[in-house]
């Protein structure tokens, strides 16, 4: 199957639209956000069946927005718009997010958005992994309203998600966090343009005293098929004072969680060993951030 295949291409001007045509159209139609990934899905045989693709740039859903709750990103904010808001570049907090934008080439962040991204559900990419970290939810659409879902729950599996059939992603909210919290992201790759190997994302909320009030570890790339939270590192933190015998000590933890798999681009072992490695110097990376 390749896209040649596709026969109807529809450019919906409202939400309402956009879910009569998922009705219409069932398993045949395909969501297209920014597009940077239709190709990928085509080169591994997953647009097997689709021959409607539905463009959902013209929902307005390409809006930002802060309050004191936490941050609304819509589905069609790109890489790029996102890396520049002002927030996201000043913040301790957003720091996974931070990082994890700077490894696309700018030839993808300018194309590439964040619901075409989350709605990949694809365990090598770096936004997802850094969101989670942050208890990122997802928005939803379907013809009985909308829902939110938690990203953590959202992936079911390879190239899997949690949405019915009907609904498409709307956006994506980031939960303002405690003070005194940040956030690091760290991903091993083989070169500029490459899918991770292993990523890290982390989070830590400190009381003055520096001890660990909150702590989320999120492990990606090829260690499963879905970014997994390292809960043993996290139980290891909790309540814990910092030092860097504790952070090594939940680099090693980390590893308990994961089942790496083998493939051409690393073996079990590697992606176990660097899972260890980056987890801590992710931890290291978003304690600095405090000081």
């Amino acid at each position: 199957m390749s896209l040649t295949s596709v026969k109807e291409y529809f450019t919906p001007g409202g939400k309402k639209e956009a879910l009569g045509l998922l009705e219409k159209y069932g398993d045949s139609a395909l969501i297209v956000a920014g597009g940077s990934f239709v190709h990928g899905l085509d080169a591994r045989d997953l647009l097997y069946g689709i021959e409607v693709l539905i463009d959902i740039q013209n929902l307005g859903l390409n809006e930002i927005t802060s309050d004191s709750a936490g941050l609304s990103i819509g589905a069609m904010v790109t890489f790029t718009e996102l890396q520049q808001l002002n927030e996201v570049q000043g913040s301790a907090a957003l720091g996974a997010v931070r990082d994890a934008l700077k490894y696309p080439p700018v030839q993808i962040r300018n194309v590439a958005t964040v619901g075409g991204n989350i709605a990949s559900a694809c365990p090598y990419f770096d936004l997802p992994t850094a969101i989670m970290s942050l208890d990122g939810v997802v928005q939803a659409q379907g013809p009985d309203g909308s829902r939110e879902i938690a990203l953590q729950a959202f992936f079911s599996g390879l190239f899997q998600n949690a949405l019915e059939a009907s609904e498409f992603i709307t956006g994506l909210y980031l939960p303002r966090m405690p003070s005194r919290s940040s956030s690091a992201f760290i991903k091993l790759e083989t070169n500029a343009n490459d899918l991770a190997i292993v990523n890290v994302a982390v989070r830590v909320t400190l009381d003055e005293s520096g001890s660990c009030q909150e702590a989320r570890v999120v492990v990606g790339g090829g260690v499963a098929e879905t970014p997994v939270r390292a809960l043993a590192s996290e139980n290891l933190l909790q309540g814990e004072r910092i030092s860097d015998e504790l952070l090594q000590r939940a680099g090693v933890a980390a590893q308990t969680d994961l089942q790496p798999m083998s493939d051409h681009r690393a073996s079990a072992a590697y992606r176990s060993a660097m899972a260890k490695t980056l987890t801590e110097r992710a931890l290291q990376r978003a304690v600095a951030r405090l000081d």
